[in-house]
């Protein structure tokens, strides 16, 4: 079984460095990352991660906060080998909906000049550390101003709910009881339009993926078990 994994807002891949580590040999993992130089909306992104799905094998996909209406999208189109989808800390419609009217300031939003000390009291909270902060400085320095400018502006019109509640696949959603970026009314709202979902909740903050590793990798060791 292949985990094919989708990252979020940064799109470089480099922050399942601690999940790569804790999920071990079991399964076969391929990272996707996103051009930090083209600025891409959720459709064309979704074409460019479908490239990089296999063929050949069986796979799960996760999608990461940003990433998970890519995930549901490219889930609906049912490509033969996929077997399950894994959302983790996202959304199927723009989870923060009074922000809404921010879209027409996005051109001025100052994105690489974000203090590192907001963003990590955002994304890390009381898990912060100076491994992670620095990972995340780094991995945001990569990506070009223009670039997340359009992804913001993209999670604040997507809506893939009528993909999400058609989906036939067994579907497991990782929610970080202290997210501070995705509110918990995002997971309800993706249980209640699909059944096939299931919840689990881990204690962490948004970065779920790099603070709970261990635990994530158990659940999403699991989880492919069953497929």
């Amino acid at each position: 079984m292949t985990l094919v994994l989708l990252p979020g807002m940064d799109g470089t891949g480099d922050l399942f460095a601690p999940l790569l580590s804790a999920l071990g040999e079991e399964l076969d993992v391929k990272v996707v990352s996103y051009p930090t130089d083209i600025a891409l909306g959720y459709a064309d992104l979704e074409a460019f991660a479908r490239t990089a799905l296999p063929t050949d094998r069986p796979f799960v996909i996760l999608g990461e906060s940003f990433s998970g209406p890519i995930a549901i999208s490219l889930a609906a189109a049912a490509p033969p080998q996929l077997k399950g989808l894994i959302l983790c800390a996202t959304f199927a419609r723009n989870p923060r909906p009074a922000f809404s009217w921010l879209r027409s300031l996005i051109p001025l939003l100052p994105v690489n000049a974000a203090p590192m000390s907001a963003l990590s009291h955002l994304l890390l909270g009381k898990f912060a550390t100076d491994e992670l902060s620095n990972t995340l400085a780094f991995a945001m320095a990569k990506v070009q101003a223009s670039v997340l400018r359009t992804r913001v502006a993209e999670v604040l019109r997507v809506d893939v709910t009528s993909k999400l509640a058609a989906l036939g696949i067994p579907t497991l959603y990782l929610r970080a009881t202290q997210d501070r970026l995705v509110p918990a009314s995002a997971a309800r709202y993706i249980a209640a339009l699909n059944p096939r979902v299931q919840v689990t909740d881990i204690d962490a903050p948004h970065f779920l993926l790099q603070t709970g590793s261990a635990e994530t990798a158990r659940v999403i060791r699991e989880f492919a078990r069953t497929l």
